[in-house]
């Protein structure tokens, strides 16, 4: 359990009353406009949304990941060695060896490449959610001791004059969804940096001389 999580309930809860109170509209002008525009949601539900990611699947998928690495490995030891023939059929044999080795593990375009690609994004996206996690961790300690939120119980609380607490929840709403913006434009910066090191490999091997049959075949050291 991180302070996300410790602070997920009372965090809910003032953002619920803080919904309930935009429900109405926001004050006209105010710097939340703009957030909302964007986000297209209420801090309260944005905030159960992003309750769900957590970084340790994203870790855990990383390693997975890595794990696949030896089999590879194990696949371009036993093609490393040379056949020992000779002929038009080993030289065909030896073109497609030499491909599928390049294929298998050589450069990031490769399989392997791509696994460990796909191991490090993996990897960043759980350092992603982790820092994110902190960072609306913090801006929900503040907002739920603020001035604000006692203003946004007493506009919520039964009996409540119409209009009271507006100004404190949009006060509260703008600072939860300018932390999550951020969090989820450290998301697609992400994205834009690692996509192209997660393509699918394709085959890069010649395609080779027709194989000649008729030919003479050595074998042998």
């Amino acid at each position: 359990m991180d302070a996300l999580d410790r602070l997920a309930e009372p965090g809910l809860g003032l953002l619920t009353r803080v919904d309930q109170l935009l429900a109405a509209g926001a004050p006209e002008g105010h710097r939340l406009w703009p957030l909302l525009r964007r986000m297209q949601v209420l801090p309260g539900d944005a905030l159960r949304a992003f309750l769900d990611l957590h970084p340790a699947p994203l870790a855990t998928a990383g390693h997975a990941v890595r794990r696949l690495v030896p089999r590879y490995d194990e696949a371009c030891a036993a093609l490393t060695d040379r056949a020992l023939w000779s002929g038009p059929a080993a030289s065909a044999y030896d073109e497609a060896r030499v491909a599928l080795l390049r294929h298998l593990d050589e450069g990031p375009e490769s399989l392997v490449g791509r696994l460990e690609s796909t191991a490090g994004y993996a990897d960043a996206l759980a350092q992603w959610v982790e820092g994110s996690r902190l960072a609306v961790a913090r801006v929900l300690a503040e907002v739920v001791g603020s001035a604000e939120a006692v203003r946004v119980h007493a506009g919520t609380a039964p009996g409540a004059a119409p209009g009271v607490g507006i100004h404190a929840a949009a006060e509260i709403a703008a600072r939860v969804l300018a932390v999550l913006g951020v969090a989820y434009d450290g998301a697609e910066t992400l994205l834009r940096q690692w996509s192209p090191s997660l393509t699918e490999s394709t085959w890069r091997g010649s395609p080779g001389a027709a194989i000649q049959y008729d030919g003479t075949l050595r074998l042998g050291r």
